[in-house]
């Protein structure tokens, strides 16, 4: 591969140009994500696949805090999964967003319920969550999410 001058300084205009993005995101943009986070929230919630298949982007990568990480068709199976447990409560605590260009990072503390429907048995989380957005047209996808316990 060759490149030329012409090819570098337009590739060092638009590194200059994507540098100077962070500083027009809007507050538009801050009240989408944080729209969209507390969706995903009610989606998951309430295991609706319709509403989590539409926020999610194509190249979804989900990483749960066992460490296995799904794609968005695994991601959207084992969230409408309803046979084994179903989810009492979720609570995204103490979200902070941050709006970077076209992407925007999300970290919270995800403190939850389910039950398991085989027993009764209650089962607690407490995670450390950080989500990956990004803007795709005028919309916001969960690009990635990873997991830690707490």
């Amino acid at each position: 591969m060759t490149i030329n001058r012409r090819d570098l300084a337009f590739t060092a205009a638009a590194l200059a140009t994507l540098s100077a993005v962070p500083a027009l995101a809007s507050s538009s943009d801050d009240e989408a994500v944080a729209k969209n986070v507390e969706a995903f929230r009610q989606g998951q919630l309430t295991a609706d696949g319709k509403a989590l298949a539409a926020l999610c982007a194509d190249d979804l990568s989900y990483s749960h805090s066992s460490g296995k990480v799904e794609d968005k068709q695994a991601f959207l199976a084992g969230a409408t999964d309803t046979s084994k447990t179903k989810f009492l409560s979720i609570e995204y605590r103490d979200p902070k967003i941050k709006v970077v260009g076209p992407a925007a990072i999300v970290r919270f503390n995800w403190v939850g319920e389910q039950e398991s429907l085989a027993d009764g048995k209650k089962i607690p989380t407490n995670l450390h969550i950080l989500m990956n957005w990004q803007k795709q047209g005028s919309d916001w996808k969960l690009l990635s999410r990873s997991a830690t316990k707490l």
